[in-house]
């Protein structure tokens, strides 16, 4: 694990606290957290360096500079990652910089198709988030997610891929052969085709109290927030593989973690699941529901739970929470486009769009290729895209079709 070189100095309470730990977990930058109300000399060093004022986020970088109360720009700008690409128009812009992504976009630059890479967090998606990949192909030992997305960066950067990072996408539209995305910046690129690799995020449980303790206690990341648990007990909430493979994460660090699982029994794979029920620090509940999120001090305390069986109602003493019960696809932006979605937000893409005899605008009588969207030259792969399995192994696997897929449509334009 890399060993921290930037500190950031705050309060639970304290907002602008919150975003800026967020924008460093989403970019994979390892921290030290110091709450100030609860260390007087840490308090004392923040009202020394902002020259007798208390302001909070006080963030301290190795090379002894100081940023107080950044926007996440300035973050961006002081840790050196590239916001703005070095032009306007590319044959192939690809929004999220998961493994479809880069998949794709190293299959597409090694044809010498210019691409650009816009991702709003960091680079590899989930997939380096999680501690570690076991069903690679091609890695017999595993591979840490972290290094799994870091090679693959390195290889999209080799084949002259332009990638940029800590850039939101809040708007496109079409116009002739043309697609043009609008980041949160104000910038507009351009691209003959698009790729719609955006990924998905964990749903939240929308209970009282969750939202209020959020990066104090609630959590959606073990890798990202789990050493801040070290010797303290912990609630896991959910029954799937990621639910119980984290669990396993946070018993590297937590003394006991206590999973909650609302259903009679685990959705996962019996391998993890042994793994699970073997381990002596895992405790595990089911038929349980968590109803509130308690806390004291703008700090999480406590969880109020029922059972779903008997009725029952218990409270459970716990020092943070981590929620993982699913994934929403980040496909937010597509609100009011003609990219057509299931109800639950996924892309469609291929036959499915016109398997009942709709005929789309556009294509001029043929049909959606495999990984197209309702929209002619524009793409969906991996996690966000309805029909795929969520596994990082065939999310790789989309990325390298749909380039080939993008390849033959930039031969009619």
């Amino acid at each position: 694990m890399t060993e921290p070189t930037i500190t950031v100095y705050g309060a639970y309470w304290c907002p602008d606290c919150r975003r800026s730990k967020q924008f460093l977990g989403e970019h994979q930058i390892p921290y030290n957290w110091v709450n100030i109300e609860e260390d007087k000399e840490a308090e004392a060093y923040v009202i020394e360096v902002n020259q007798g004022k208390r302001i909070i986020p006080t963030i301290i970088f190795e090379d002894g500079s100081t940023l107080v109360e950044p926007s996440n720009a300035d973050l961006a700008a002081k840790l050196g990652l590239k916001t703005t690409a070095s032009r306007s128009h590319y044959d192939l812009i690809i929004i999220g910089g998961g493994p479809s992504g880069l998949t794709a976009a190293l299959y597409t630059a090694r044809e010498g198709i210019d691409t650009l890479v816009i991702e709003r967090a960091a680079l590899g998606g989930q997939a380096a988030a999680t501690e570690k990949l076991d069903n690679m192909p091609g890695f017999p030992e595993g591979v840490a997610g972290i290094d799994f997305a870091g090679r693959l960066r390195q290889q999209a950067e080799r084949f002259g891929v332009e990638l940029l990072q800590a850039q939101e996408v809040s708007d496109f539209h079409s116009h002739d052969n043309y697609h043009c995305i609008s980041t949160a910046d104000g910038s507009e690129y351009s691209g003959k085709t698009l790729l719609f690799a955006t990924g998905s995020r964990y749903k939240k449980l929308n209970v009282p109290g969750e939202s209020d303790y959020i990066g104090a206690g609630v959590h959606f990341c073990a890798t990202c927030d789990g050493p801040f648990y070290k010797g303290k007990h912990v609630a896991v909430v959910g029954g799937g593989n990621s639910a119980a493979e984290e669990s396993l994460l946070l018993t590297k660090f937590a003394d006991k973690v206590t999973i909650l699982v609302r259903g009679n029994a685990f959705n996962a794979s019996q391998v993890i699941q042994e793994s699970v029920l073997g381990d002596p620090k895992i405790e595990v509940r089911f038929n349980t529901d968590v109803q509130e999120f308690v806390g004291a001090n703008s700090t999480l305390k406590k969880l109020r739970l029922h059972n779903n069986q008997s009725g029952e109602e218990s409270e459970l003493a716990v020092d943070g929470a981590f929620i993982f019960i699913g994934l929403t696809p980040n496909t937010d932006f597509l609100a009011n486009s003609h990219v057509l979605t299931n109800k639950w937000g996924f892309i469609e893409t291929g036959h499915t769009l016109v398997h009942d005899g709709t005929k789309l605008p556009g294509f001029m009588g043929r049909e959606p290729a495999f990984l197209e969207t309702s929209v002619p030259g524009i793409f969906a792969a991996g996690d966000v895209r309805s029909g795929s399995t969520k596994q990082v192994a065939s999310a790789a696997g989309e990325g390298a079709s749909v380039a080939l897929l993008v390849r033959e449509y930039l031969k009619t334009v």
